[in-house]
This record gives C-alpha cells, structure tokens and sequence, in this order.
C-alpha cells in the first residue's frame, strides 16, 4: 500500500511538472520581483486535467505547491584595454528552479536553488496580518540593499543585469572583501504594505556576511538593513535603502581597498535612493547610490529603461557611472544599447553592446581605457 501511494505521488508530481513545462502562459511581461507568482492557471488545476480522478490528498498537495524556473545563457564577446583581459565565450549564467509551498494559508515556505552555482534561497514567512501590513521571514533571502537587488534577473533590461554600483554594493560580486553572495544574506526580516499598497516597508537583521555563512557568521557583528517604498499611482515606485554593518574580509585587495587585510574584520556601509516607472510603452528606473568599506568611499548613479517599438519587441538603454574609490579615481562610465524580442511569457532574446571606461577584476588591477564588448542571450522560463 505505501508503494502504491508513493508511485502514485511521484505521477502526479512529475504530471504538473509536465504540464508546467509545456503549457507557459501567454502574457507580455512580469513583475519584478524573484518570487511573485503571475500565472493563472494553479497546479490542482493542472493536476485535474492530466488526471480526472485525482485522489483528494494528490489535490490537495498539488494546490499548495508552485514551482518556477529559468536559465539564461548565450554568447559573450569583450575586447579589453587591459592585457589579456578579452573574452570570447558561450556561456550559461542562470538555471533556477524553485519551489514555494503553503504550508496555510499564513505560514509559506521556499526553496531555490541555482544549477549554476549553489543553493540561492531558503526561508519561511508567516503572514502576521489578515491583510498585507506585517509578514515575518527567517532564512536565507535577497536582501533589500538598493533598488534592483530584489529584483529578478529574469526582468532586468540589461543582460550584465544590475548596474556596477548595485553589483558592487549588494554583495552580487563585483566586492572583493565581500566575495559572490549574489545579493543574499542570512537573517530576519520584518515586511509588509500599508494604505492599500501606497507604501511598503523591509526591516532586515542579517549576519552580514552573505550566503557563505550556512552553518555560522564568521564575524560576532549584525547588519541592519532599512528598505522604504512609496507608490504614489500604479506603476510609479520611489525607493530609499540603508544599510549599517560589519564584514569579514574574505581575501585582502590591496588595488581596492588597501587598509583592510584577510580576516579583517570593518565597516561595511550602504546607502541608495532611486525611482521606478513601468508602463506598456516604456520602463525607465534609475538610483542614486554608495557606500563605506572601512575608509574606502565609493558612489555612483545610473538610468536605465527600454521603449516598445511594436508588438514585443524593445529597444534598451542604459547609462551607468560608478567609482568604486572615491580617493583613487576608481571611476567607470558605463553605456549598454540593445533590443530584445519578447517571443512568448517571459521568454526573450537579447542583443547588446557594452561600452566602458574601465576594465578591473577589483583586485588586482584596475586601469582606464575603452573596452567593448556585444552579448547575446536567450532566456527561458516557467511561472
């Protein structure tokens, strides 16, 4: 009797799967966000048309569970000024899949896991309100440092996805002391929407030292982070983010910040405000940001968007300015324009020419001069 109900719910996991796979929805665009959930069509629903007679508990299971994923992945060319610093390559960035569950209709549960790289996401929340205002999450997240590092990637007008500045100062792996945390932490966070969704609100308590930190921080310090989001009228976002923490130097990086050596522990600072407009013409978003490492000063700002032509092709630009050491001149111009054609829900492909004033690995060397480079990319994904 186990073994029949335990190949029983092995069918019906991989049917939904199935039908997920070869039924996406057919919608021009989504949201934003990593985790928001823009289909129509629910698993029970699905699990009901590959079998009528479906037990109830196969149901049931089938209505708490959502899966989603995407991969990304193309061709990257990069002449550099500096030696031996071209690229020419294939290349997969991103093949994610996750899974959120209702555990009830308050208490949720996710998992994310990148075959790229490493497990990204794994937190609860429990929804403390009977609307919006107050949600709890523990576990590993996005945190809310900048405008775009909550964003998907899966929704960035740029195949680089984020600008130089949130790249660097979210922790998604510009930062040499910080190393590739893909913008995620380990902590709390206290969130919700108030007057209707006009304001949103993210209070987070993080370790601070970004997703290395499975089984412990390796510092005895938190980080606090303040996200504040206000929606004058549909479409239009105004964000301002902070930031007050500790890091633990992973490597020393003498070229970017030469006061703070491996192990070391120092003053980990951020700070941002930007505004986001979405519309079906066009979407345009832009920040203002920086930060503190120890006595290290950077700071920059960027604007980004991309305009409907017809039907779902888009044209895309994007201007960026960061300088990663204020006191050093560590300064880089960065232009992308492009197009992509949207081709069916949230699947596209995409051209780009990159332009920057700078090349770096951000430490060992960092030097002016013009480098180019053209990506191309195509993009897949499900719910």
């Amino acid at each position: 009797m186990k073994t029949k109900s335990l190949l029983s719910l092995t069918f019906y996991f991989l049917s939904f799967v199935c039908t997920f796979a070869a039924n996406p929805l057919e919608t021009e665009n989504e949201s934003r966000v990593d985790d928001a959930n823009s289909g129509n069509i629910t698993t029970e629903q699905m699990v009901k048309a590959v079998s009528p007679n479906a037990p109830d508990w196969a149901l049931d299971v089938a209505s708490r569970i959502k899966l989603h994923g995407y991969a990304q992945g193309g061709y990257y060319y990069k002449h550099s000024s500096h030696a031996d610093a071209d690229i020419n390559s294939f290349e997969t960035k991103r093949t994610l899949f996750w899974v959120d569950a209702q555990i009830t209709p308050r208490w949720s549960f996710l998992f994310m896991h990148d075959f790229n790289s490493i497990v990204q996401e794994f937190y609860t929340d429990f929804r403390v309100t009977n609307n919006k205002a107050l949600t709890l999450r523990l576990g590993q997240f996005k945190t809310g440092v900048t405008m775009e590092n909550p964003w998907s990637p899966t929704s960035m007008e740029a195949i680089d996805v984020y600008s130089e500045g949130v790249t660097y100062l979210a922790g998604c792996g510009s930062d040499p002391l910080y190393g590739v945390q893909y913008g995620r932490d380990l902590g709390f966070s206290v969130r919700g929407e108030l007057a209707k969704g006009k304001f949103a609100y993210d209070l987070e308590i993080l370790n601070g030292q970004g997703i290395q930190n499975v089984k412990r921080d390796l510092n005895n310090k938190k980080d606090f982070v303040a996200r504040l989001e206000y929606r004058p009228f549909a479409g239009f976002n105004i964000v301002a983010t902070g930031q007050l923490g500790w890091g633990n130097a992973l490597v020393a990086a003498p070229v970017f910040c030469p006061t703070v050596n491996l192990g070391d522990n120092y003053r980990r600072n951020r700070y941002s405000i930007g505004v986001d407009y979405k519309s079906k013409p066009f979407n345009v978003h832009g920040e203002f940001l920086g930060g503190k490492d120890d006595c290290t000063v950077s700071r920059g700002a960027y604007v980004t968007g991309s305009v409907r032509l017809f039907n779902n092709f888009d044209v895309v630009a994007s201007y960026d300015f960061f300088n990663f050491n204020v006191d050093d001149k560590m300064d880089m111009h960065k232009i992308i324009a492009g197009v992509q054609y949207w081709f069916f829900k949230k699947c596209r492909f995409q051209v780009q020419y990159i332009y920057k004033s700078a090349d770096t690995d951000y430490r060992t060397f960092f030097s002016h001069g013009k480098n180019h480079a053209v990506m191309a990319q195509m993009q897949i994904r499900f719910n």
